[in-house]
């Protein structure tokens, strides 16, 4: 096995150790059980992430970003803003009914939970929130509306809004509070955010 290889073998048993760990304890998981389950020492955490925090920033990142990555093969190019935004609305949808879907958004409380306490923690997760944002703004940037193309400013203000709503409308769903969502209620939804209220000027 190469030194890369190694490398990349530890950094995935630590984030799978993590995972693991973060959806039984939250905020009580501890360093030290991580290392234990993965099988490492403390020092190949500080040396392939830098911090336990790093470490989590580094699994925030692994859950969320496979998601934007489907959301963006979703939407073709050729659509208009609110197919677009029709689009992202249905793939959020049938995230709810994956049949992982209640262990995903355990997992992302327990990940909620450990940043309210730990400010460090909180900004690194705040980043990766708007991050994901700045994905669906690129998303919809340009995208045709009512005979002009909507503005960096006014997908912005649009991604907010969205990914608000439909982490919220999926939550629901998943917890059983939310029944009548059904897909073409969530993409209706979604589809009136496309207000020049919401969106503001150019």
């Amino acid at each position: 096995m190469t030194r890369a290889e190694a490398k990349e073998r530890n950094r995935r048993a630590l984030l799978d150790a993590a995972r693991r760990i973060v959806a039984k304890e939250g905020h009580r998981a501890r360093l030290d059980e991580i290392t234990e389950q993965a099988g490492l020492t403390t020092g190949a955490v500080y040396s392939l992430f830098g911090s336990k925090n790093g470490l989590l920033a580094a699994l925030v990142t692994e859950h969320v970003d496979p998601h934007y990555d489907r959301i963006e093969q979703a939407v073709p190019a050729d659509l208009d803003l609110l197919d677009a935004v029709e689009a992202v609305a249905r793939h959020y949808r049938d995230l709810g009914e994956d049949p992982d879907a209640l262990g995903h958004l355990s997992f992302e409380i327990s990940l909620q939970d450990t940043a309210l306490r730990d400010p460090d923690l909180q900004a690194r997760l705040a980043a990766s929130v708007r991050e994901q944002q700045e994905r669906l703004a690129t998303l919809f940037t340009g995208r045709s509306h009512r005979g002009t193309a909507l503005t960096r400013r006014q997908a912005q203000r649009l991604a907010t809004a969205l990914r608000t709503l439909l982490v919220g409308l999926v939550q629901g769903v998943v917890l059983g509070l939310a029944e009548q969502a059904s897909e073409e209620y969530v993409a209706a939804t979604a589809r009136a955010l496309a207000t020049p209220d919401v969106l503001g000027p150019p």
